[in-house]
């Protein structure tokens, strides 16, 4: 087999799902899976080429495309908006699933396709963003799709509630005034999807912070939800919010009745086994790498004058470049790094880090590192967002770094193999373009995984023989 990266995989079984250490291991040119340790070929099999120009998949699977923004429509009549980003599944109670997911549009896109601001369901009307709902039958055939959630901006990822809702993040600080803006930004709102009615008037949950969120996951234990903060100049933080016992146990519509400053935000600090502050998640560079937690409050949640990430200094908190998806998974909660450089993080660069914490220790531990290798642009980088598998078979990533981009899998064995890849050149021959993919989820039967594509913005429903992957 003719291989075009470095193989290269250190295993570790650390516990959980036991992710381990995985170098620039991935598709190879020829679409081929990497050889890992002993031989092994991971994964599906290769991916095949799509004649569609589309989505390759390994054989035996298959793709429909659910919704395409301008393409497909809004049971209003309006085109599907576009730049397609995280998103949640949902029992469908007619069979089948519901699909709530975010558009992360702002206003300096001049969106050609914006989410339609809706009477009711609009926060600002200046603002392009929001997120849609759509219902699809067991097969994966789209039955209808609707707007939940409008005037909003930048809607990135976000995170499912236990209570079977989605909380919608805004990747910004935007302020009213800035760009026409008639409402501050920088929020989570909350979306349901099965009742409309409880998406009228939407507010958002300040509670929570106003900053560049990224994703949310909810601990079903104890009510605390753990947030990622996208940024940079400085990095941003790890935040946990603890509700106010007045609210708990947190249901539909409890997070959105919670005043400005209830309950307790505080940004994440890490130490190591000898008790040293770390400025910044780059500088742990072997998996296993554990460090204890503390939470420091943070002083102004909304932000008025200075972004959170500012009102702290390096000794007061623990940093990370890029910090994207989240998720709840074998009791605590998966995040990831996306990259570090030299020139933006005091520690070692790297192609992305898997981080989980642990809440019932108040650990966090790396369990996947890319290494950085700026001559290999082939190997898989950038991971995003992420999600544990249903199926039992570990993490499923998404890609949006360098080249092609994919979907990838890190099966419980350690090793990581291709799940899909972008075919859609949305740039020229001479310097083409492949978008990165956001969302992947699966079903709540565990058949279809649906994965978007962010531009032109397009989701997909894959199926396939899901039980045969080779570890």
């Amino acid at each position: 087999m003719d291989l075009s990266r470095r193989q290269f995989v250190h295993r570790s079984l650390l516990g959980g799902i036991g992710i381990a250490l995985v170098g620039n291991v991935g598709a190879v040119t020829a679409a081929a899976p990497a050889v890992a340790e002993g031989g092994a070929i991971p994964g599906y099999g290769p991916l095949i080429a799509d004649p569609a120009g589309k989505l390759s998949l390994p054989e035996g699977f298959s793709y429909k495309i659910v919704t395409e923004a301008g393409k497909t429509t809004l049971e209003s009549g309006e085109p599907t908006p576009q730049k397609h980003d995280g998103m949640a599944t949902f029992v469908r109670p007619d069979g089948g699933s519901v699909i709530v997911y975010n558009h992360e549009i702002k206003v300096s896109h001049n969106a050609e396709f914006p989410v339609p601001r809706v009477e009711g369901l609009t926060y600002d009307p200046v603002a392009p963003g929001g997120c849609t709902v759509v219902e699809v039958d067991a097969d994966g055939n789209r039955v209808t799709e609707y707007v939940a959630l409008a005037g909003t901006s930048t809607n990135c990822a976000g995170g499912r509630t236990p209570w079977n809702t989605w909380l919608s993040c805004e990747e910004t600080e935007a302020k009213a005034g800035e760009d026409g803006h008639e409402h501050d930004h920088g929020f989570t709102f909350e979306v349901d999807p099965y009742d409309r009615e409880a998406n009228r008037d939407p507010k958002p949950i300040k509670a929570l912070g106003r900053f560049s969120h990224e994703a949310a996951v909810v601990d079903p234990n104890t009510g605390h939800l753990y947030q990622t903060e996208d940024a940079s100049g400085p990095n941003g933080l790890f935040y946990r919010f603890t509700p106010p016992a007045s609210a708990l146990p947190l249901g539909p519509g409890k997070l959105r009745a919670l005043g400005d400053t209830d309950g307790v935000l505080e940004a994440m600090k890490a130490a190591d086994a000898s008790g040293q502050h770390v400025d910044d998640l780059s500088r742990a560079t072997e998996v296993g790498t554990t460090y204890a937690i503390t939470w420091v409050a943070v002083p102004d949640r909304l932000a008025a004058k200075k972004s959170i990430r500012e009102q702290f200094g390096d000794r007061d908190i623990t940093r990370g470049r890029k910090l994207e998806g989240a998720w709840w998974g074998d009791g605590g909660a998966y995040f990831v790094c996306s990259y570090a450089r030299i020139e933006d993080s005091p520690g070692e660069p790297h192609d992305g880090q898997v981080w989980f914490f642990n809440p019932r220790n108040q650990t966090i531990e790396l369990k996947l590192r890319f290494e950085y290798d700026q001559d290999d642009a082939a190997a898989f980088d950038g991971p995003d967002n992420i999600t544990v598998s249903s199926r039992g078979n570990g993490l499923i990533l998404a890609e949006d770094g360098d080249g092609q981009q994919h979907l990838f899998g890190a099966t419980m064995e350690g090793q990581t193999y291709p799940l899909a890849r972008n075919e859609i050149n949305t740039g020229t021959d001479v310097e083409p373009e492949f978008s990165e993919f956001c969302g992947p989820v699966y079903s709540p039967d565990g058949n279809t995984l649906f994965a978007n594509v962010q531009n032109p913005g397009v989701l997909y429903a894959i199926t396939g023989p899901w039980d045969t992957l080779r570890a």
